[in-house]
């Protein structure tokens, strides 16, 4: 492991360098890993293995159609490389619960019961085995309970692996049955694609995820962003302006800078008046969405996140929920402006995306 000083805190970090893909094509030699679910996680983690030289099948209900034919899409042979849920778990001997968060407690039977002394039970997110008491996935004492958790969507897992880039992913230990979990994981951790490898727990890694979807990743950047727009269309600016200054700019220039350099060097590098607006309010804005984050986490810790997602995902009715939510950010009139400005954007690029990530999709882990 190489030993890293983030922010004058030293972390212990598993690079391809250390551990190279040669090796783990060697731990894994003996191993059939059977990816459980093709449709978020699945597809990226499974090609990519698949690419990396791993035995790999998939293990896809029937029932699901369109996962099913995407699978047989991409390669996966039925019989061969493609089989129901039950038959890829006596196949496998490392199981890749790649399914939602809310469907793994709906499998939890049929996997359980055909689990193999031995086996290692892969996850990509901590949810049911932190919260298993809501789940009911407790895995028997007789297998390795991994953890290997890409830091991005499946998209993201497989486009920085045709680059070459590789993904950050965290990863955890929390039953060690044969004394070689550790090293399944790693193996798996390199083997799916990972450039960078950060050793957590799961009870850590749940934690933090939720917080970070709920929060600046997902749900708090849409709903800082709409605020923003939808005071300077209230103050009679138009809605390319509104979204220019709101969204595009963000991911077009300024946040590939912030990756590139981080925030300091942004800020030095822009206007005096941008410069000291942005030192100004910075912490006005820390102060008005610091009580916000606290009961996020404490909703996210005391399990009431996870109760709702449990409670609404699993309904008969969620789909047409999950759509009517959807419409209402997409015919908003914020994302419809962005819409327009993205098909101003050069077609060659847009193309070279599509191609690289054809059949891959989804958040990452639910």
């Amino acid at each position: 492991m190489a030993t890293i000083d983030f922010g004058g805190t030293k972390e212990q970090v598993i690079t391809r360098k250390e551990f190279s893909l040669a090796k783990a094509r060697q731990v894994l030699k003996k191993e059939v890993v059977a990816v459980i679910g093709y449709g978020v996680q699945g597809p990226a983690q499974a090609l990519n293995m698949k690419d990396n030289g791993i035995n790999v099948i998939i293990g896809q209900s029937k029932a699901f159609k369109q996962d099913w034919d995407r699978a047989v899409k991409d390669g996966w042979v039925p019989g061969k490389t493609l089989f129901e849920i039950d038959e890829a778990v006596r196949r496998g001997t490392v199981i890749q619960m790649l399914v939602t968060d809310a469907a793994q407690r709906l499998i939890w039977p049929t996997v359980k019961k055909n689990l193999k002394k031995g086996d290692a039970l892969y996850f990509s997110h901590g949810f049911s085995i932190v919260y298993r008491k809501q789940t009911g996935v407790i895995p028997p004492k007789n297998v390795d309970v991994i953890l290997v958790a890409p830091k991005g969507s499946g998209l993201s897992v497989r486009r920085n692996f045709l680059s070459g880039a590789g993904i950050n992913s965290s990863i955890a230990v929390e039953q060690d049955f044969t004394g070689r979990a550790m090293e399944r994981c790693v193996a798996l951790g390199i083997a799916v694609g990972s450039g960078y490898l950060f050793p957590t727990t799961f009870k850590h890694e749940v934690y933090s995820d939720l917080t970070g979807e709920r929060g600046v990743l997902m749900g708090c950047l849409a709903g800082v962003m709409q605020a923003q727009y939808d005071v300077l269309r209230k103050n009679g600016h138009s809605p390319s302006e509104a979204f220019n200054e709101t969204v595009e700019e963000l991911t077009q220039s300024l946040i590939r800078l912030v990756d590139e350099n981080g925030m300091d060097w942004m800020y030095r590098n822009c206007s005096a008046t941008a410069q000291h607006g942005a030192l100004k309010w910075r912490p006005i804005f820390h102060k008005a969405t610091l009580p916000v984050f606290k009961k996020l986490y404490k909703s996210v810790k005391s399990g009431v996140e996870t109760r709702e997602v449990i409670r609404d995902c699993g309904g008969k009715d969620y789909k047409k929920f999950l759509e009517k939510k959807l419409a209402e950010v997409g015919n908003n009139e914020m994302w419809r402006a962005g819409a327009a400005a993205r098909s101003l954007r050069p077609r060659e690029k847009a193309k070279e995306i599509t191609s690289a990530t054809k059949g891959v999709a989804g958040r990452r882990s639910n």
